[in-house]
């Protein structure tokens, strides 16, 4: 008994129960779409069809597999997401430490930050493509738009998570505010602002993708869109899917790492 306590009490046993029971969710699902016969093909397929396809030398399109496919494009999406990252990450960062810097400022940026994130990305993405002209430059941009927000508003967050103790400690000493910021205020943002890139660099992916299915011209947005009008095996659609979630897992754990780096005495939960 107290063997099967300490098994059910580890951290991994929660996370594999939820594996096994999403993974018998999904199978009974499958089972349940195949019975109604549905054309061209199931939109919903078992989970070893959609591995054999990872690993099937079948050409889905032109002369790539599916996972190659898959691959290819994913090298333009993350290009376009990565640059849309790190120019929202830096005006994020900018927008923070001005508005910390002047409450004037905090209270003209902020509404409209918020008004700017709530604005639906299939909605905004054709207004910045007309003003821009150019799919890949709307595509950058969108990615930064959603990027923004979140590393502003956690930076923003951090800057004033700063006790009052410090600010008169720095106040004794005779600090100059050049070294008050950079000895306290953003050491003590960086966790909150390593939250917001957990935050804004999924988001990016996700946002890239998106406009990947509205603007074609390669990306795995445009490969989604084609598996599902049936251009080419709905597994490539899956394969998609599972993947964008890898990355998302693995973007996150990069960042963590990065952040231990940098700032290891990051906040404790």
């Amino acid at each position: 008994m107290k063997k099967i306590k300490a098994i059910t009490g580890t951290k991994w046993f929660s996370s594999f129960l939820w594996i096994v029971l999403l993974i018998i969710a999904w199978e009974v699902g499958a089972m349940v779409v195949a019975a109604t016969k549905r054309t061209p093909e199931n939109i919903l397929p078992h989970l070893y069809q959609i591995i054999a396809a990872a690993f099937s030398g079948k050409k889905v399109t032109g002369d790539m597999t599916a996972v190659q496919a898959v691959l290819s494009s994913a090298g333009l999406t993350l290009i376009r997401a990565l640059l849309g990252f790190i120019i929202g990450a830096v005006i994020g960062f900018l927008f923070a430490l001005l508005m910390k810097m002047s409450g004037m400022v905090e209270k003209i940026l902020f509404p409209y930050l918020m008004l700017i994130q709530l604005i639906p990305v299939l909605g905004i993405a054709p207004i910045i493509l007309a003003i821009t002209g150019d799919i890949n430059i709307s595509r950058v941009i969108i990615a930064a738009i959603l990027s923004f927000y979140p590393v502003a508003a956690n930076t923003l967050a951090g800057f004033k998570s700063v006790e009052q103790e410090k600010y008169d400690l720095m106040f004794i000493y005779a600090a100059k505010r050049r070294s008050l910021y950079t000895k306290v205020l953003i050491p003590a943002s960086l966790p909150y602002l390593f939250t917001g890139f957990k935050i804004a660099a999924p988001m990016a992916v996700t946002a890239s993708i998106l406009v990947d299915t509205l603007q074609g011209d390669g990306g795995l947005g445009c490969l989604l869109s084609q598996s599902l009008k049936h251009a080419m095996s709905i597994h490539v659609f899956w394969l998609i899917v599972f993947f964008s979630a890898f990355l998302g897992i693995v973007i996150s754990k990069v960042i963590g790492l990065i952040e231990v780096g940098i700032a290891p005495w990051r906040r404790r939960v």
